[in-house]
């Protein structure tokens, strides 16, 4: 289990674009925002891409750089980059359950008779500081009941006015 205000792992991947992502080369003016999604199968997870790259201006204005990940192989990457419209939104690929795990994220089976994958992450949504220091986590079971974008767009921007300092930090 992550704890907020402690150093997260580093995640070096594949992006669907050919670059490579890696969090500890980072250096957004307030905070990475990781989405982890659980693939190409789930129309949750594309409703909540597409929203999230068209409000990239509006994280981005609040020094914010999004990022999605996903177990998915590239094969199933490269179908998501190119059937949603996920506007400029890095797409990070490959993620190994291992990582997955250490994230907090839970793993799911395939289902029978289903597009998904044999195994893949819930999903996650994690603010990291600068200075790759965790300052915000939602871990989720199962694809419904996401964190609302502009409920985190509103928060972020209480936060960055107020120096609200990182919570859940007792031991």
């Amino acid at each position: 289990m992550l704890t907020p205000g402690q150093s997260v792992p580093d995640l070096d991947l594949e992006l669907t674009i050919g670059a490579r992502f890696q969090l500890s080369k980072q250096s957004p003016e307030n905070f990475t925002m990781l989405v982890f999604y659980r693939g190409k199968h789930c129309p949750i997870c594309k409703r909540y891409l597409e929203e999230l790259g068209g409000k990239l201006d509006k994280f981005t204005a609040l020094g914010v750089t999004p990022f999605a990940i996903s177990m998915d192989s590239r094969e199933r990457a490269m179908v998501t980059h190119e059937e949603w419209d996920t506007h400029d939104l890095p797409l990070a690929l490959g993620l190994p359950e291992e990582q997955a795990r250490e994230w907090g994220l839970f793993i799911s089976e395939k289902r029978e008779d289903s597009d998904e994958p044999e195994r893949f992450s819930e999903p996650g949504l994690f603010l990291i500081k600068p200075d790759g220091t965790l300052y915000f986590e939602e871990v989720q079971s199962a694809p419904f009941a996401r964190p609302p974008l502009d409920e985190m767009l509103s928060a972020i921007q209480f936060v960055l006015e107020n120096d609200y300092p990182v919570r859940g930090t007792a031991s």
